[in-house]
C-alpha cells in the first residue's frame, strides 16, 4: 500500500463539491498525508490580529485540502478513514471572539438588538511537559493538553456545492473531538471516487466549541483510506477502541440528537444483533450524547454507546 503526501496547497477550496478537480487519486489501503491550514488561512497570528480587520478581505472561511479521489468508490458505498496522526506545523494556536459569532452571542440565525461582543484574540503557546505537549495562554495561565482532531472531514455531496462551514450527512464542519487519531470515521459516498476533503484542525476543543473558535492550528494530517462496497450509511459514524458513535447535524439541536440516536439504534440493529426497540431501551440506560458544535450553520451532536454494552450475557 502506498504512502502519498500532498504538498501544502497554494489555493484552498471553500466548498464541498463534486465539480472540483481531485488533488490526488488513491487506492483503498493507501495512506495519505495532507497539509492543512487553520480556519482563517493563517491570517490571525498575534493578539492584535482582531478578526474584523484580519479577515476584512476574506470572502470565505474554513479552507479545505482536497478533494481526494478514492479509486473504486461508488455511490452507495461507505468510505472508512482512519485518523493516524495530526502534527501541528506551528508552535502556537489561536482562539478568538468575533462580532456576531459564537454560542453566547447573537448572530445571523439568532438575531437580537444587542451590540456585538468586543473582539479579542487569544494566543496559546505550545509547550513540552512531563506528561506530554500542552498549550498555555499568558492571561488565562491554565495548561490545556494537546489532543488534536480534525474539525472538518467530508465527502462531496451529490449535487450541491456546500459551504465548508457547514456540516451535514456528508460530514463537513462537524467540530467533533472524536474525529481524532486512533479512531475511524465512516462517511457516505455520493459520487464516484468519494471526493474527500479535510481541514480546520484543532489542537483541543471543549464540547460545543462555545465561542466558535477552538485552539485553531495548521497541521499535517495522516489518514488511511479504506472502502466498504455496497454498504450505504445515511450519516457519519465513528469507531473508537471502546465506543461506536454516530454524528448528526441539524437545527434545532434536538433534531440532531434524534437523528444521531436513530442512526445508532439502526447500527445496533444491523451489526450487533439487537432489535431497534432493544437498542432504544439500552441507549436510554447507557447511551452517551454530547454537542460537537453549537455555533455552525447546523449543530452537530454525537450519540454513542460503549462496546462493552454491545456484548450480551
Amino acid at each position: 500500500m502506498a504512502v502519498i503526501e500532498i504538498e501544502k496547497p497554494k489555493t484552498y477550496n471553500y466548498v464541498f463539491s463534486s465539480y472540483l478537480k481531485p488533488v490526488a487519486r488513491v487506492k483503498p489501503g493507501d495512506t495519505v498525508i495532507m497539509n492543512t491550514e487553520d480556519a482563517c488561512e493563517g491570517r490571525i497570528q498575534t493578539a492584535a490580529d482582531l478578526p474584523k480587520k484580519a479577515l476584512s478581505s476574506v470572502a470565505f472561511l474554513n479552507p479545505q485540502t482536497g478533494p481526494i479521489y478514492v479509486e473504486g468508490a461508488e455511490p452507495g458505498d461507505t468510505i472508512a478513514i482512519k485518523i493516524v496522526k495530526i502534527e501541528p506545523t506551528t508552535n502556537q494556536a489561536f482562539s478568538a471572539f468575533a462580532e456576531f459569532f459564537g454560542g453566547l452571542s447573537s448572530g445571523p440565525f439568532t438575531r437580537t438588538l444587542q451590540e456585538p461582543l468586543k473582539e479579542k484574540v487569544w494566543i496559546w503557546k505550545l509547550k513540552d511537559g512531563k506528561d506530554g505537549k500542552y498549550y498555555i495562554n499568558d492571561e488565562i495561565r491554565v495548561k490545556v493538553p494537546f489532543e488534536p482532531f480534525v474539525g472538518t472531514l467530508a465527502t462531496a455531496p451529490k449535487l450541491e456545492a456546500i459551504s465548508s462551514l457547514t456540516p451535514g450527512p456528508f460530514g463537513g464542519n462537524q467540530d467533533v473531538p472524536d474525529v481524532r487519531p486512533g479512531n475511524t470515521v465512516y462517511l457516505p459516498v455520493f459520487n464516484p471516487g468519494a471526493l474527500v476533503f479535510t481541514g480546520d484542525c484543532h489542537a483541543h476543543q471543549g464540547q460545543g466549541e462555545l465561542c466558535g473558535f477552538a485552539l485553531e492550528i495548521p497541521a499535517r494530517v495522516t489518514l488511511t483510506f479504506d472502502l466498504i462496497k455496497k454498504k450505504a450509511i445515511a450519516w457519519p459514524r465513528i469507531l473508537s477502541p471502546d465506543k461506536i458513535m454516530t454524528i448528526a447535524s441539524a437545527r434545532p439541536m434536538e433534531d440532531a440528537a434524534r437523528i444521531a440516536n436513530v442512526e445508532l439504534c439502526l447500527w445496533m440493529e444491523e451489526e450487533f444483533g439487537f432489535t431497534r426497540w432493544e437498542a432504544y431501551e439500552l441507549l436510554t440506560q447507557v447511551g452517551g450524547l454530547y454537542v460537537g458544535n453549537m455555533v455552525d450553520t447546523f449543530y452537530s451532536l454525537v450519540a454513542s454507546i460503549e462496546k462493552k454494552y454491545l456484548v450480551r450475557e
